[in-house]
């Protein structure tokens, strides 16, 4: 019983952040706390940049062939001009960039603002897969915009990118390290045997 009414709470709680929601598109993959850092940061970008930054999250399956650009013209009546589109597809494992225009396209280094997301989330680790998720969208939106307010001279107080740039960078060296021991163990150090003491008869 006590279960049900906390859930119930939750839900009276999230359903006006939602219904409320204009820079999060969200299937309930992202919590409300985390699509409330979303807004907060969405909303400083667009009153000081005029630039509308926006994260569309999806439970649906989208094949590899399909233009994410084509997609997103379902969203079309929900997204302001000029903007930028995190958008997160994880039961596809798709991850994009999407902006409205060439100018704004510049603005964005693509690939940094994506790994954001994927190395925290495909990092193994006790962490659950919602709060993966939260973190690693939150702070890819964060960075996103942060580089399109430094475009425009701009600087935000609520994004956070700084904050944990740290965690971001040690995550990256320790599955770099990974590799680097793997492909040790597996290939360099069998060829070091045999370079070294030659074939064993």
């Amino acid at each position: 019983m006590i279960k049900h009414a906390m859930r119930a709470l939750v839900l009276a709680y999230a359903l006006p952040l939602f219904l409320s929601a204009h820079f999060l598109i969200n299937d309930q993959i992202i919590s409300p706390k985390a699509a409330a850092q979303i807004e907060t940061m969405g909303k400083e970008l667009t009153q000081k940049t005029g630039i509308h930054a926006y994260v569309i999250a999806t439970t649906n399956t989208i094949p590899r062939t399909t233009n994410l650009y084509q997609y997103l013209k379902r969203y079309a009546d929900k997204l302001a001009t000029p903007y930028a589109v995190l958008f997160f597809a994880p039961n596809s494992q798709r991850i994009g960039l999407l902006s409205s225009s060439e100018t704004l396209k510049k603005m964005l280094e693509g690939d940094e603002i994506k790994h954001y997301a994927i190395d925290v989330i495909s990092t193994i680790d006790s962490n659950s897969l919602q709060s993966k998720y939260d973190v690693g969208v939150v702070q890819a939106y964060s960075e996103m915009a942060d580089e399109i307010a430094a475009a425009k001279g701009a600087k935000l107080i609520t994004t956070i990118h700084d904050k944990y740039h740290w965690i971001i960078t040690l995550i990256r060296w320790v599955v770099l390290l990974g590799t680097l021991i793997i492909i040790w163990i597996y290939f360099g150090h069998p060829i070091y045997r045999r370079i070294r003491y030659g074939k064993q008869k």
